[in-house]
């Protein structure tokens, strides 16, 4: 039997994962819970081989528990599942230690089937989502500049990002340049946004 964790935090839609999974004779969904903080906790008491983790969870994102996963329980492997095929999401998840990525709009033939690969040592990556991938490229941003982005999705001025970020003024300012050129905004707004749909946040 395939022991399955489940991280989302919609209760309809973990829910119907967990009867779904069930229905599969290998298939075995020993936890759920409904936030990030909730994983590794989780998967401490019931030790599953694999954890089916969305990205966008209260409390911790799938990206950064994926990563805490790997070190905590090396034996349980991460599938992100999630709605947002973000080509930046993919190439985080993958940095993170997840051995796959599948999305919410995949068949159910196809989530079984990247769970047993994954559970055979083997990586699944959703097709078009790594064509998309490929296309889009790495985050042009450095991590000082998703961060400066990070805060401006909060709102507030300058001196509210810097307090933020504990950078000055004029750093932050240099930063908020440097993103926007790369990101081919007018704005620290649209930069934010358009960072966030890419996955880059």
């Amino acid at each position: 039997m395939i022991r399955i964790l489940l991280a989302d935090d919609q209760a309809l839609v973990r829910g119907a994962l967990a009867s779904m999974l069930r229905m599969e004779s290998d298939l075995d969904v020993v936890a759920e819970v409904g936030s990030g903080t909730e994983v590794v906790p989780a998967a401490k008491r019931t030790t599953p081989d694999i954890a089916l983790v969305d990205v966008q969870m209260p409390g911790r994102d799938g990206l950064s528990v994926a990563a805490e996963l790997r070190r905590a329980l090396p034996g349980c492997r991460v599938l992100i599942c999630t709605t947002f095929s973000r080509p930046g999401y993919l190439s985080r998840a993958m940095a993170a230690g997840a051995a796959g990525f599948v999305v919410k709009d995949s068949s159910p033939e196809q989530l079984v089937n990247a769970i047993r690969r994954v559970h055979a040592g083997l990586r699944f990556v959703d097709p078009a989502l790594a064509a998309q991938s490929l296309a889009s490229g790495a985050s042009p941003l450095t991590d000082r500049e998703a961060d400066v982005l990070r805060a401006t999705a909060e709102g507030g001025t300058v001196a509210d990002i810097a307090a933020a970020v504990g950078l000055s003024e004029g750093t932050v300012r240099n930063h908020l340049s440097s993103a926007i050129g790369k990101t081919r905004a007018r704005t620290r707004a649209e930069a934010a946004r358009l960072a966030e749909v890419n996955g880059w946040l």
